[in-house]
């Protein structure tokens, strides 16, 4: 039987060096050897997996993206809210925006929690983090339960972001 995983992502970078600078420093990601393409890119250690970022002139995905685990959920975002080439996404399917000036982060029924940004090339991110109850809500305080998904019925599981191993 093939057992599949990914090796990593390529996305778009406008400006590259932009781009990984804001990998680095929201995510801690580390550069890593790149080979020399015609095209500038740079490729990035994340977990063991990679990012590639590739600097061209294309528009990125409108809803395509990449979802980062982080084990340190609070860290990261105050990183992206206070980063100026960060922009986070709000889920249009969902009322609840800003509540006292913080962007929301998404609970859904497995009490795992996702949090939308748009990286400097426009690139769309989901943060993850397994567990919204271990969250410190005076860093993370507008947590919104996902209300557009049924929850599961009687004997059911949630739908996991995170697998089992």
């Amino acid at each position: 039987m093939v057992q599949p995983r990914y090796t990593h992502v390529s996305i778009v970078a406008a400006d590259l060096e932009e781009s990984a600078t804001f990998y680095e420093s929201v995510f801690g990601m580390e550069r890593i050897p790149t080979p020399a393409f015609e095209e500038p890119a740079q490729w990035l250690d994340c977990g063991g997996l990679q990012l590639h970022l590739v600097e061209r002139e294309d528009d990125p995905p409108g809803f395509n993206h990449h979802a980062l685990h982080v084990d340190d959920f609070e860290a990261v975002y105050e990183s992206i809210t206070s980063h100026e080439a960060a922009e986070v996404e709000l889920l249009p399917q969902i009322e609840t925006g800003y509540v006292d000036g913080e962007p929301p982060v998404y609970v859904l029924p497995s009490g795992a929690v996702q949090f939308y940004v748009r990286d400097p090339a426009g690139n769309l991110v989901e943060v993850n983090a397994p567990d919204a109850d271990a969250l410190d809500t005076s860093v993370v305080p507008n947590l919104v339960e996902r209300d557009d998904i049924e929850p599961p019925g009687p004997g059911e599981e949630p739908a996991p972001i995170y697998m089992s191993e």
